[in-house]
């Protein structure tokens, strides 16, 4: 009998501005949640993780892949690009409809998915970030939360995402860090209180990162 998955989406800002320092401390923290969720037997029996990657387009890094077979190589940026946050938020749906497995009435599907969006920014598209909204939200994700990492990140579009918004002031490797040890931290807990039907209660954020409400 297959475990049931608990999906867990990242979406990560790859826009021009995020060249240099804060990229290299995305991929030091990815990689250190990796190594922390797969010390995680609960995480490592139902977490799957995809990358989708936006910048002036939106991509699959990764496709939804299980724990203990993600091979992660680094993010590269491009030289240049726009924020195309409603893209990334596009594909998000369409990956969630291809991806996840919905319950039947001889099979139980997969847990409720968790989404992380990290920006420095805003959305460049924004009409189409304001039109996918309502989409995203229809898909009863079990968590959505976002991050405006530095001093250029607006807030305000995330709220209008997710009631779930922490900022980071500074984008160097600690405060990366401390966001992918929290990351890492809410996906362990998803993992392992997976069953429930509200959203999941994530653990409180290190000092690095702020909670917005």
């Amino acid at each position: 009998m297959s475990t049931r998955r608990l999906p867990v989406y990242l979406l990560l800002d790859t826009s021009g501005s995020m060249r240099g320092e804060p990229l290299h401390s995305v991929n030091v923290g990815l990689q250190a949640m990796l190594s922390t969720l797969r010390q995680d037997p609960y995480a490592l029996e139902s977490v799957h993780l995809a990358i989708i990657t936006f910048d002036t387009e939106a991509q699959v890094f990764m496709p939804l892949t299980p724990l203990d077979q993600v091979r992660f190589t680094g993010i590269e940026i491009p030289n240049s690009g726009a924020t195309f946050m409603g893209a990334a938020l596009n594909l998000l749906t369409a990956c969630v409809d291809s991806d996840v497995k919905k319950s039947s009435a001889d099979s139980k599907g997969d847990w409720r998915p968790l989404v992380f969006l990290m920006t420095d920014g805003s959305p460049s598209d924004l009409h189409a970030f304001r039109e996918a909204i309502p989409e995203v939200k229809k898909r009863n994700f079990g968590s959505i939360l976002a991050c405006a990492a530095g001093p250029k990140a607006k807030q305000d579009y995330l709220l209008e995402l997710t009631d779930r918004v922490v900022t980071m002031d500074t984008m160097d490797a600690a405060a990366f860090s401390g966001f992918f040890k929290w990351v890492s931290a809410s996906v362990a807990v998803g993992s392992s209180s997976a069953g429930l039907a509200g959203p999941v209660s994530l653990p409180p954020p290190p000092p690095e990162v702020q909670l917005v409400f």
